[in-house]
């Protein structure tokens, strides 16, 4: 079922980062149904990639798989302009990789456990990540004065359900950098926005969240459910999409309306 207008995507190249599995191959199949040309980023798992393009192909849209460590310079370089060689453009980017991650509040470390080894690798594998990307897409997107970036973020940032200190503390450092760059690319017609999904399930990091868990956040929702892979497609594809041509540096939360801005 189409998320937006049928063949919004048509024509259009858009690269998904650890777009392997979860919430990133969601957003893969989703803007395949929409007719674009889409690169799905992965580190390690070919086979969970090529799944994922032969189920956008049967979506009637087209994919590519890509390999790279979106926290390397050179791979990433070579990542985006062996995709925009073969796409012949570059309209969107949505940076969703990140480092791995597992939502256990009981076993999560507190704040005295942690060292700062454990957020170093947060901000790599979300603001370095993001960061290389960006660095690469950008020349394709000044060349053709448009381009939009998505940054998926978390709802956490807003309201720390449960206090994940190196996780969530990445991801707001991520919207700042996303805000920084929305006010310098504005003018070269280049958008920068941030998705911020409440618990996904499920995806492998939300796995180990216990049942207890998911029923404290259902209870204190609106809409009474947790988030699912699929229902993350719709507001990273508008603001990818011309449809939200007049927004940037805004932070989109998607969680049923646990978090009102």
């Amino acid at each position: 079922m189409s998320t937006l207008a049928t063949g919004t995507f048509k024509g259009r190249a858009v690269l998904i980062t650890g777009a392997g599995r979860g919430i990133g191959a969601a957003l893969a199949l989703a803007f395949a149904r929409e007719g674009a040309l889409v690169g799905v980023n992965f580190l390690s798992n070919a086979a969970a990639a090529d799944a994922v393009v032969a189920r956008c192909q049967a979506e009637g849209g087209d994919a590519i798989a890509l390999p790279a460590d979106v926290r390397v310079p050179e791979a990433v370089r070579a990542m985006v302009d062996s995709f925009v060689a073969e796409a012949g453009r570059l309209d969107a980017v949505v940076n969703n990789a990140f480092a791995p991650y597992r939502f256990d509040p009981e076993q999560r470390a507190r704040f005295w456990e942690l060292g700062w080894p454990s957020y170093q690798t947060q901000f790599e594998g979300a603001v370095q990540a993001a960061f290389q990307v960006t660095q690469a897409a950008l020349p394709h997107f000044r060349q053709r004065g448009k381009g939009s970036i998505v940054n998926m973020v978390s709802d956490l940032v807003a309201r720390p359900t449960v206090p994940y200190h190196d996780y969530t503390t990445a991801k707001s450092a991520l919207i700042g950098f996303s805000r920084n760059l929305a006010a310098e690319l504005g003018p070269l017609g280049i958008r920068v926005n941030c998705v911020a999904p409440g618990l996904v399930h499920p995806t492998a990091s939300s796995l180990p969240t216990k049942e207890a868990v998911k029923d404290m956040i259902v209870a204190q929702t609106p809409m009474g459910r947790l988030a699912s892979p699929e229902d993350i497609a719709g507001p990273v594809m508008f603001l990818a999409s011309d449809w939200s041509r007049f927004v940037t540096g805004q932070v989109l939360m998607v969680d049923g309306g646990l978090v009102m801005a």
